[in-house]
């Protein structure tokens, strides 16, 4: 693993354990050439998946790129980061696990605001808003009202 600091491949790990829902190990190390000290996490990748974007380019799915998009969402929220992780974790397990290599970004921004719409109402819409391209506030009001009817459903 090379340093974030001094860019040199020399580094050992110094602690290993399982983060809470053991989908993850979190490595703590240090840099022999710096003594710069750092974490890393290591994840189970199934299958790289390729994203195909709206105007029917293909990209490389960037786990980063949807945690960014997730933290952006519930900024100022209470919610344990441990918990958006698990929800972020369980988006990939189902993208990685539908069989598919190739996976449209309207079907990752599905199940992104699934997840946030049972992690904080705040953080869907707020997601919502940029997912669906709200332009006005008449297209906030729309959206509220269409959960609210299915809420009563």
């Amino acid at each position: 693993m090379r340093c974030p600091f001094c860019q040199i491949d020399d580094t050992q790990v110094k602690d290993s354990r399982p983060t809470e829902d053991s989908s993850t190990i979190r490595r703590r190390r240090i840099c022999n050439g710096c003594g710069g000290r750092f974490t890393t996490f290591e994840r189970v990748q199934l299958r790289d998946l390729m994203v195909i974007k709206k105007s029917g380019r293909k990209v490389p799915f960037e786990r980063e790129k949807l945690t960014r998009s997730v933290r952006t969402a519930l900024r100022k929220r209470e919610i344990e980061p441990e918990r958006a992780e698990r929800m972020i974790s369980g988006v990939v397990r189902q993208l990685e696990s539908s069989g598919d290599i190739e996976i449209s970004s309207d079907m990752i921004g599905e199940l992104v605001m699934e997840g946030l719409r049972n992690l904080d109402d705040v953080a869907f819409v707020r997601f919502a808003s940029v997912y669906k391209n709200f332009s006005a506030a008449n297209d906030f009001r729309a959206f509220l009202e269409l959960l609210d009817k299915e809420d009563k459903a």
